[in-house]
């Protein structure tokens, strides 16, 4: 990736961050630049700061400039006080991120992703525009797809294009057990960070649904485990083994502790998640 983003992926990428420095470069730089431009647009949709209209306009706005699939050009202007600095950076910097995806090898794919997620985002704003109730089964179900499936879905396509001896099986089953494997990680979040988005006025699972979410996520990372397992043993496989391994360990500690406020995985466990998944590296699965 390029040098000058490095400084927006460690400010905005957080923990997936440590999963694209493990990436060859080949799938580094779209996952990256991918991740940047749906920040950039989520950026925007949680922005408290703005007027709901105003950002709700902002994202349809994109969407229809991404939609006519013709040369990307967005840079929104915000009053002073809207954004963090941080935030400001990365809307600031998003004109060159555009740039950037018209020249990438992968602009297609990376096109078709921010669509979907951002269709996702638009939903989300939407939704939960007035005092809105819980997301009923099959929204939550399609909001996890826009958002995350789709990611399992293109993170795949791309080992296919850049790496196709990596995957094992074929890829129509590996782009279902992705897309099961993202929403899988999808819910986990919403799972741990309902009491923030309550406070928020965003209730995704209504608390009396979570033994059944646990369960829904459970269920879902398992095909992510079975993902990694058909994939190539190497940094591809060690890099998509490692969000895995966190998840289930913060999916313990949730039904642990159903009702704690919020669940984290401390920074020494991570360490041991980094060492425990070596062997993905090299050895073939049992």
């Amino acid at each position: 990736m390029r040098d000058n983003l490095q400084p927006l992926l460690k400010a905005h990428a957080r923990s997936f961050a440590l999963t694209l420095r493990l990436l060859p470069k080949s799938l580094r730089e779209p996952l990256s630049l991918g991740y940047l431009l749906a920040r950039a647009s989520d950026t925007v949709a949680d922005a408290s700061g703005v007027p709901w209209q105003r950002r709700l306009e902002l994202l349809t706005e994109l969407k229809m400039n991404l939609d006519w699939d013709e040369t990307i050009y967005w840079k929104p202007e915000f009053e002073v006080g809207e954004m963090t600095e941080s935030e400001r950076k990365l809307m600031d910097f998003t004109p060159k991120l555009m740039a950037l995806l018209e020249q990438s090898e992968d602009r297609a794919e990376l096109l078709s992703l921010w669509r979907t997620i951002l269709e996702g985002q638009i939903f989300d704003l939407q939704r939960f525009g007035n005092n809105a109730q819980p997301l009923g089964r099959a929204e939550l179900k399609k909001y996890c797809y826009f958002v995350a499936g789709s990611v399992g879905e293109t993170w795949t396509r791309l080992i296919a294009r850049n790496s196709p001896q990596t995957l094992l099986a074929s890829l129509d089953e590996m782009t279902k057990l992705g897309r099961s494997y993202g929403m899988g990680l999808q819910l986990l979040n919403i799972v741990r960070d309902r009491p923030v988005d309550r406070e928020l006025g965003r209730v995704y699972v209504q608390e009396k649904d979570i033994p059944e979410m646990i369960k829904l996520t459970a269920a879902w990372l398992s095909e992510g485990k079975e993902y990694c397992a058909r994939l190539h043993p190497g940094r591809i496989r060690y890099g998509s083994e490692i969000p895995l391994r966190l998840a289930l360990k913060t999916l313990d500690r949730i039904r642990k502790s159903p009702s704690a406020v919020w669940v984290k995985i401390p920074r020494s466990a991570v360490y041991g998640v980094l060492i425990q998944t070596l062997p993905s590296l090299i050895l073939q699965s049992s």
